[in-house]
């Protein structure tokens, strides 16, 4: 990694944090109230820890193969980490242990097993659950007319805890339309929070990536996700 490469994403991380203070304060909230996840997909160890130097206040990673490459390089060392891809069911035990928190659940099966491999390690571990707001068919995530249904279930478990919710608005929206579903979300979000269910605590809303994470924190969010706004486009 070269020192221009060091300094790009260095500036990439500013100039992000400088737009979710500017959205946040917009929004009537404080900066600090915002977390910035690195979403450090396709992105080696040396780029990981520029962007932990940078600020950036927790990790995130979408696959569980590369994220135990990286942790045992120590890429993640100093900050939270997240996972925040999809997640088969026969990968959670990999991830127990190493995770903050698992965003990125999107049935009370998996919720379940979640639970199990927690208890097996002597944790209670936070997860959001993810919601298929625009009810994609391509997409996993629990319909949101279902989310009570969940929630009811999930919060049977000893060995988890909900934080709140996780969602990826569909891609071929216009950002002015995306609102709608940021705003659902955030409703949503509102609603649960009303009703004081045990083991559920809703202070974490993970919504919005680099091309939309300003109107993500407009309606609400309160994590948001960036990976090509801090790192550039990936090269698959």
């Amino acid at each position: 990694m070269t020192e221009e490469e060091r300094k790009t994403i260095t500036q990439a991380v500013q100039t992000a944090k400088k737009r979710i203070a500017e959205a946040a304060i917009a929004s009537g909230r404080k900066p600090e109230d915002i977390t910035l996840v690195a979403a450090t997909k396709m992105n080696d160890a040396e780029r990981v820890r520029a962007a932990i130097e940078a600020g950036v206040d927790v990790c995130g990673e979408n696959r569980v193969q590369e994220l135990l490459e990286k942790y045992e390089q120590h890429a993640y060392d100093g900050k939270p980490l997240h996972f925040i891809g999809t997640l088969q069911t026969n990968k959670v035990k990999y991830l127990i242990g190493k995770v903050s928190m698992i965003e990125s659940v999107s049935s009370v099966k998996l919720a379940k097993v979640i639970d199990k491999e927690a208890a097996k390690a002597g944790i209670c571990q936070d997860i959001l659950l993810e919601l298929n707001i625009g009810r994609e068919e391509s997409k996993l995530g629990i319909d949101p007319d279902e989310i009570d249904s969940v929630i009811e279930q999930v919060a049977q478990l000893e060995h988890v805890h909900v934080r709140g919710l996780m969602a990826i608005p569909p891609k071929t929206q216009p950002n002015q339309e995306k609102t709608l579903y940021f705003d659902r979300m955030s409703q949503l979000f509102i609603d649960i929070s009303a009703k004081k269910y045990d083991n559920i605590t809703m202070d974490c809303l993970s919504m919005g990536m680099s091309a939309d994470y300003c109107e993500a924190i407009s309606c609400g969010a309160t994590i948001v996700r960036l990976g090509t706004a801090l790192f550039g486009a990936r090269h698959y």
